[in-house]
Order: C-alpha cells, then sequence, then structure tokens
C-alpha cells in the first residue's frame, strides 16, 4: 500500500500558493488572512474525507476518522500550517498533509481501523507572532492556562484571544484533545545530516535538553578619543572575547551546540565605549548528565574573562528543559517500515523542538524526518524533494496503520 504521491504534492502545492512570498516561500503566521485562507481549505479537505472537524479554544483543528471500535484512544497525527515570517513552504505543513494522503490513501483502500485516526494541524507552533512557541500543543496538555494564552500579544499590540475570535476558529474546550494511543509527526529535518549521510528517512531517537541563559556585563563608559585602550573596561570587548570563548568550547565537547543569539549594548554611541552588554545563549545537547554541567563550565567561561577585562557580569538561567527520549517501540515500527520499502534511515536526536515534544507528555510520540536540502530551513529556499516526502509519508501510512489497529 503506497500514497498517492500526485495528489500529495498537488496538496502542498496548493497550500504554497496561500502566503506565497515572491522568492517562493511562504509568509503565513497564525491567525493571519493568510491562515485563515489556509484553514478554511483544510477544513474542505478534511471534509471531503469524510472526517469530523472540530476545533478547540486555542484554534487546534482536528479531523477525526472514526474507528471499528471508537472507545479505543485515537493514533493521532499532523504538525501545524503557520509558517515563519518569509519562512518556507515545508516546515510543518507536511506533517499535516502527508497524515491527510494517509486518511485518503486508507479511504482509498477501503481499510478500516480498530482505533481512530486524529489529524491535528496545532495553532502558533512557530511563535512567531505570539510567542511562546508551540502554544497550541502546550495549551493542549496544560503547561498554559486559558487566560495566558489569550493576553498573549503580538508585536502590534493584539490579543491573541482577539485574534482567534476574529478568524472564526475560537472552538469549543470540550473538542481539545484529551488522550491518544500514540502520535506521530512528520517533519523535514531543518539540518543536515540526512543529507550528507544519503538517508531518506530519519527515524527521530527523541529532542534534546536546552536552556536559555542572559548575561550581563558591567563596564565604564567613556570617551572613545581620550580614554587609552588600556585604561578602558570595555563591555563589548569584554563580551566579544565570551562569545569566541564559548563557540569554542561548544566545538570541543561532542552534540554540544551554543548559540548568541541576541546582543544589545549601551550607550550605543558612535564615540563612546560601551558600558553595559547584555546578550544571550541558547545551550542543547541530548545527553541530560552532560547538559547540567554545562552552565557549570560557560559560568566559569565568563567569569575568567571578566577578570580578564575588569568588568562585572550577572548570569541568569532562563529556562530549561530536559530531553524528551521517545519510545523505541514505536521507533522499531518506523525502522520496519522503512526498511519494508527498501529506504535507508538513520536514528539520531532532533535540535529544534516540535510539538512532539508536548505531546510525548500524554502519547506514545515518534518523529518521521525527511532530509532538508543543504540544511536549510525557516527561510524562503527551504526545500525537500518530493520523492523524499513521498518516502516519509509512505512509512507514515503504514505505521499509522499499524497502531491504529493494535488492542
Amino acid at each position: 500500500m503506497m500514497i498517492n504521491s500526485k495528489r500529495l504534492m498537488e496538496t502542498i502545492n496548493t497550500s504554497a500558493a496561500i502566503g506565497a512570498t515572491e522568492n517562493a516561500g511562504l509568509h503565513r503566521l497564525t491567525l493571519s488572512n493568510e491562515d485563515m485562507e489556509m484553514r478554511a481549505t483544510f477544513v474542505h479537505w478534511l471534509e471531503t474525507a469524510r472526517l469530523q472537524v472540530t476545533v478547540d479554544d486555542f484554534g487546534n483543528m482536528y479531523g477525526r476518522r472514526e474507528g471499528t471500535n471508537p472507545d479505543l484512544s485515537p493514533v493521532v497525527i499532523g504538525s501545524h500550517l503557520d509558517t515563519q515570517p518569509y519562512g518556507g513552504k515545508y516546515d510543518g505543513i507536511i506533517g499535516v498533509l502527508t497524515a491527510l494522503e494517509v486518511i485518503r490513501t486508507l479511504n482509498d483502500e477501503g481499510i478500516k481501523t480498530e482505533r481512530p485516526i486524529v489529524i491535528v494541524n496545532f495553532t502558533n507552533e512557530e511563535g512567531a507572532r505570539f510567542t511562546p512557541p508551540l502554544l497550541g500543543s502546550g495549551a493542549v496538555i496544560g503547561d498554559y492556562s486559558k487566560s495566558s494564552v489569550y493576553d498573549t500579544v503580538d508585536a502590534e499590540g493584539t490579543r491573541f484571544e482577539t485574534a482567534l475570535h476574529e478568524s472564526g476558529y475560537q472552538g469549543e474546550e470540550g473538542h481539545r484533545l484529551r488522550d491518544a494511543h500514540a502520535f506521530m509527526e512528520l517533519h523535514i529535518e531543518q539540518g543536515p545530516v540526512l543529507e550528507q549521510k544519503q538517508k531518506s528517512i530519519g527515524v527521530v531517537q527523541g529532542i534534546q535538553g536546552l536552556a536559555w541563559m542572559t548575561v550581563h556585563i558591567k563596564g565604564e563608559a567613556d570617551h572613545a578619543g581620550t580614554i587609552p585602550m588600556s585604561g578602558r573596561k570595555d563591555a563589548l570587548v569584554a563580551a566579544s572575547s565570551m562569545v569566541t570563548a564559548l563557540s569554542k568550547y561548544a566545538a570541543s565537547v561532542e552534540d554540544l551546540v551554543i548559540t548568541v543569539g541576541t546582543l544589545q549594548v549601551a550607550p550605543s554611541s558612535p564615540n563612546v565605549v560601551p558600558s553595559d552588554v547584555t546578550f544571550t545563549i541558547d545551550m542543547r545537547h541530548p545527553d541530560d548528565h552532560m547538559r547540567k554541567g554545562v552552565p557549570m563550565a560557560i559560568r566559569k567561561i565568563i567569569s575568567d574573562t571578566s577578570k580578564m577585562y575588569g568588568v562585572d557580569f550577572a548570569l541568569e538561567t532562563d529556562y530549561q528543559a530536559e530531553t524528551v527520549h521517545f519510545p523505541e517501540r514505536i521507533q522499531h515500527i518506523l525502522l520496519e517500515e522503512t526498511a519494508s520499502h527498501g529506504y535507508e534511515a538513520e536514528q539520531f536526536y532532533s535540535g529544534a523542538s516540535h510539538d512532539a515534544k508536548n505531546m510525548s507528555r500524554i502519547a506514545e510520540t515518534a518523529m518521521i524526518f525527511v532530509p532538508s536540502a543543504n540544511g536549510k530551513s525557516h527561510h524562503e529556499e527551504e526545500y525537500t524533494s518530493g520523492a523524499d516526502i513521498e518516502k516519509g509519508a509512505n512509512v507514515l501510512l503504514g505505521a499509522t496503520k499499524r497502531l491504529a489497529n493494535e488492542k
């Protein structure tokens, strides 16, 4: 049994026209006009596939295919349809649309499953308009209260609840996903591993743990022309040295990645020695034991560098998340389905977070990765070949059928 690749690519191309950019990407922010158009199209597809369509109070959308035993918990498959600003047309989207193709194929073949199968489109996975990311799935599992989600505002001051209500996709609390037998999410890799290893399928072992930190450097402001280099306490020079040292440290530890993604300088004047610098650190590693020791090494690097340049520092940990390990049982099913089609698989941990991370709290969870050309994502040049998408969809189809027939 194979999916209809021609129909799947036509569906993806239809999606790619909703919010299309001049450079063949997508700009489809959560609850924007483009998102509303995509949602309406998605509802039409769900209804055409004879699915029961519901929407919960966070705008998460569900399409349910009933099982022969409707009292059993469902197998849930899907991802998200929102994008980054001027992002790509594959990230998250193919996870929803390959799930739809799975249902269409089962319908074509007249195959019934014992368990129900539910397709899901989670709201605001990207976090590009409303922060934090993974908002819809996080709200479903109870990480965020309804009031905190509704009170979230975008850059223009629009409340989430207002945008949700105006979109027409403010559903009912009773429609929230409560439990699942299993959850599977097909996604582009967003990295270079599969392409480098010439593999078509990534069987994801879990999602790396991470920590976010903020560093504040305090030096002294001085006149840029009158203070000799030897007499300065330049916060920016110190911070630059710290960033370089952190990068070298990360390169020396296997699987460790450290990113300094933001940096603010004050007083930010061309002829004033910087007195204050604040920068962020994103640190990730799949081994929790190793990851928990990294902040101590980071603190030592910051402390030693501060002494070298005669500046003060403060280091704060803003957020930490443990590594999520996906069940080997479902990984094994994915590996078997991959092999049955003659595809080759690579097993590794995801460096990016996904809705699957949240869903792992309420269900056995798995992810299928397909290659990203040049490892690019969150970019208009994001690309995954139709052949690789087809392979991922076939693996998802086989695994969904097996899990949906488990007693």
